[in-house]
């Protein structure tokens, strides 16, 4: 069985003790085996995500959900169960707040069948990109204050009422807490404008202004509980001329943050990516597909000369 046939359970709650012991006890009991396990606590919340192999279980899915969400009454967390061909819904979530070439990228590929989804919403922490939104036919809700802090609580309320399969942050200005991350870890991704894991945070295209590099890009992650810190899927570099300004970074990146974002979520969707050990990895049937800047760079890059025949070149170097 491939990892793309596998259940998906995620657990989220207070953290206390015994939690990963009923969970995996009761599906033991109803014949199901895990494959894989992973579990954090941040801030006192616990989260533990599931791959298992469900083919052979002795209950059907919804007396399964249903017995995982009377589990879940019990213990007081949230348990969510994803089967395969649920994933096929390809409805996504876009997050934004006042820069639109992200979401403009994205609505255009949806419309001109270029990317195989739907946006299912957009939810702004500004209302800035309503018209956007509404240029495309896309319902546009609004979840920050006067100063643009968002009501997490409601973003995860229409994350959940519009069923999103993936959630895409298109310059989402602000940074998710844990409840809403450890629910949609590995189904997260956002563009950062620069080469990470060079510049992470705010302001990047000034600090690689500032550190005076002469090669700066673009980033496409998951998102994690670290900021700027999680899997890497797509980059994109451009030049950074001696006297260019903070706004000439900005105007040769912004381009490219919507081509890589959109390159990403493509990659998403047609599952040709996988996270593992804290990294991406092309899937077997992708193996043709390359990451980074592709055949061009490649075209560029001299390939000699290397240290191929030294006797015992030094492992440090690798």
């Amino acid at each position: 069985m491939t990892e793309t046939e596998l259940t998906e359970i995620t657990v989220v709650g207070d953290d206390d003790t015994g939690l990963i012991a009923r969970v995996t006890t009761l599906l033991f009991e109803r014949g199901i085996n895990i494959e894989d396990l992973d579990q954090a606590v941040r801030d006192d919340l616990f989260r533990m995500t599931m791959r298992v192999d469900a083919s052979d279980a002795e209950v059907d899915r919804e007396r399964l959900r249903a017995d995982l969400r009377e589990l879940g009454r019990d213990l007081e967390v949230d348990v969510r169960v994803r089967y395969p061909s649920e994933r096929e819904a390809r409805r996504l979530a876009v997050l934004v707040t006042k820069e639109s070439h992200c979401l403009e990228r994205i609505c255009e590929a949806v419309a001109s069948g270029e990317l195989d989804a739907e946006i299912g919403v957009v939810v702004g922490n500004h209302p800035d990109l309503r018209p956007v939104a509404e240029a495309y036919d896309v319902p546009f809700h609004d979840v920050g204050d006067a100063d643009g802090n968002p009501d997490e609580g409601e973003l995860l309320d229409l994350l959940a009422e519009y069923d999103a399969d993936l959630v895409v942050l298109a310059r989402y200005m602000r940074i998710l807490g844990p409840n809403v991350v450890f629910r949609y870890e590995g189904r997260i991704i956002n563009v950062h404008p620069s080469l990470l894991p060079a510049f992470p945070g705010a302001k990047a295209y000034r600090q690689a202004k500032e550190a005076g590099v002469r090669v700066a890009g673009v980033t496409a992650h998951y998102v994690t509980t670290d900021l700027d810190q999680g899997p890497i899927v797509a980059q994109r570099a451009f030049d950074a001329p001696d006297d260019a300004t903070v706004e000439t970074l900005k105007r040769r990146g912004q381009p490219l943050e919507a081509d890589v974002l959109l390159e990403a979520v493509r990659l998403h969707l047609n599952d040709d990516v996988a996270i593992h050990r804290g990294r991406t990895e092309l899937r077997g049937d992708a193996d043709d597909y390359q990451l980074g800047m592709g055949p061009a760079l490649d075209r560029a890059t001299p390939d000699a000369p290397t240290d191929d025949g030294l006797a015992d070149p030094d492992p440090a170097d690798d």
